[in-house]
């Protein structure tokens, strides 16, 4: 196994982490790692490996928004507030590092809809939707870039 194998995996399994630490990301990394590996290896087999990547990719990106958004609408929560959630993630990424967008993201939508219902029961349940929602993101993104990782090890073992 050369070094350019082995940076591969390592920013494959990089970008994994950083799916499940959402600080990287991951899934870009995977395919990243994918691509270095196709271009060092520079087989048909090789480039037919990272084709099949970027397509389980780019599959899995569409999925993590159709669905995510899909359930958040269903639930009622608006758009402002997956805004406000946005806003008070970064918010608190900066104030409370790395964990503090685990806390603000929630704040965010449960303040923007409890200004919006003026119901801190409905606030509340709004809030737990768009945190399902999230979660089911990032899980939908873990999933295609673990399925990337497998599809690579299948083409270092072919090649």
């Amino acid at each position: 196994m050369d070094a350019v194998t082995v940076v591969a995996g390592a920013m494959i399994t990089l970008g994994i982490l950083g799916l499940i630490v959402p600080v990287l990301p991951g899934l870009l990394l995977c395919l990243a790692g994918v691509l270095l590996w196709a271009w060092n290896v520079n087989t048909g087999t090789s480039w037919t490996v990272f084709g099949c990547c970027v397509v389980v990719a780019a599959v899995g990106w569409v999925v993590q928004f159709l669905v995510p958004n899909r359930r958040l609408k269903a639930a009622g929560v608006p758009g402002f507030a997956k805004l406000a959630g946005l806003i008070g993630a970064v918010v608190g990424f900066f104030v409370i590092p790395y964990v503090g967008m685990f806390i603000g993201f929630p704040v965010g939508v449960f303040l923007a809809e409890e200004v919006r219902l003026r119901d801190s029961q409905r606030a509340w349940a709004a809030t737990k939707a768009a945190v399902r929602a999230i979660l089911t993101s990032i899980g939908i993104e873990l999933a295609a870039a673990v399925l990337v990782s497998w599809i690579w090890v299948a083409g270092v073992l072919l090649t």
